[in-house]
């Protein structure tokens, strides 16, 4: 589809409905006809807490029971009458990672993004091999990367943070931007527009909340869930949370993340990394480790100053972690997949 999803939906100059502000659209409406969504209309996880899942749709905001299938973002068809029965849709993508702690689980971070913002600080936390571990888990998903770089007024040199941030990738834009003030709102209009999700990810401190609270135009953004005219107030994140802005773009707003690790992104790394990918492809032996086995395309471009050092052994550090943590998480994986197919169907009222 070469145009908007919530353009599709409605004639030209007609208002967005509360669904298509929320990012319904065809993509979504194709997966269940008029009467299926009749029966259980779709509604948009916006919260996920251990007690439910609180989910917004047209005339409908209330709590379903918790469940490890969905997260923040999803659209599921709600079955009022057995909510435990309510089917979570087919999404666009799915931004995830190695959950932190000894146990091997994946934690879903957010679902149906158009742009995720990946918010870093111009002071210590900024740290280049953990922006490319965000910028991989946004490209595996297709859920558009772009770095924006806070706290720039306190920098002395924010053209080398500027420098280092477009290093990772040519294509993936990077922005310096006061987080207070109108430049947010002006600078990220051309991605935060009405029917849109966008997302602030990164570690704690680097803004997100400020910059959520800024594109909102000042309003107070309640812990509650989305709210389209509340005053004024302080917001803290504690949790993931979408909120609908009046501009009619919804904002998922995350906690803190300074460990981030990869699972399930091996074509991401290949994208984010696309001149080593090449490069290892031409070497002698297909399982080439790229230490001292004869004819490494890799070690031959080292050698000629074609490819830096420290670059190199991030990837190499992170095709490995996502190789074993993809491995040692496919049992999970697979639990899930049987869950999804047994759910996949909407049910009618009255069946079981």
């Amino acid at each position: 589809m070469t145009h908007d999803d919530s353009e599709a939906l409605r004639p030209k100059n007609a208002p967005l409905s509360l669904l298509q502000k929320l990012g319904w659209g065809p993509f979504f409406a194709e997966q269940a006809d008029a009467s299926v969504m009749a029966e259980t209309p779709p509604v948009r996880v916006t919260e996920v807490h251990r007690s439910g899942h609180h989910v917004v749709g047209e005339g409908i905001d209330t709590i379903l029971p918790p469940r490890p299938d969905a997260t923040v973002g999803d659209w599921i068809l709600l079955n009022a009458e057995e909510p435990a029965e309510s089917v979570v849709l087919e999404r666009k993508n799915l931004i995830k990672r190695r959950a932190p702690g000894p146990e091997r689980q994946v934690q879903l971070i957010g679902a149906n993004l158009d742009t995720t913002f990946i918010v870093t600080s111009c002071n210590d936390d900024f740290n280049i091999a953990r922006l490319e571990r965000y910028v991989a888990l946004a490209l595996e998903d297709k859920a558009s990367p772009v770095i924006l770089l806070t706290k720039a007024d306190l920098a002395e040199d924010v053209e080398s943070y500027l420098s280092q941030a477009r290093s990772i990738s040519a294509d993936v834009p990077v922005l310096a931007i006061d987080g207070r003030g109108e430049e947010p709102r002006e600078r990220l209009a051309e991605w935060c527009k009405p029917g849109k999700t966008v997302a602030f990810i990164g570690s704690s401190g680097v803004g997100k909340s400020t910059l959520t609270n800024t594109l909102s135009g000042g309003q107070e953004i309640k812990t509650q869930g989305i709210r389209e005219g509340d005053a004024r107030g302080r917001h803290t994140t504690t949790s993931r949370q979408l909120h609908l802005l009046v501009s009619g773009c919804t904002v998922l707003d995350t906690p803190g993340m300074r460990e981030v690790q990869l699972t399930d992104a091996a074509s991401g790394l290949g994208e984010l990394f696309a001149d080593l990918q090449e490069l290892s492809t031409q070497c002698r032996f297909r399982d080439c480790m790229h230490e001292s086995e004869p004819g490494c395309a890799i070690k031959s471009a080292l050698a000629a100053g074609e490819i830096g050092e420290a670059r190199l052994e991030r990837w190499k550090k992170l095709v490995a972690e996502d190789a074993f943590n993809s491995e040692s998480l496919s049992p999970r994986r697979a639990r899930d997949r049987t869950f999804g197919r047994i759910a996949k169907q909407p049910k009618k009222k009255g069946k079981k």
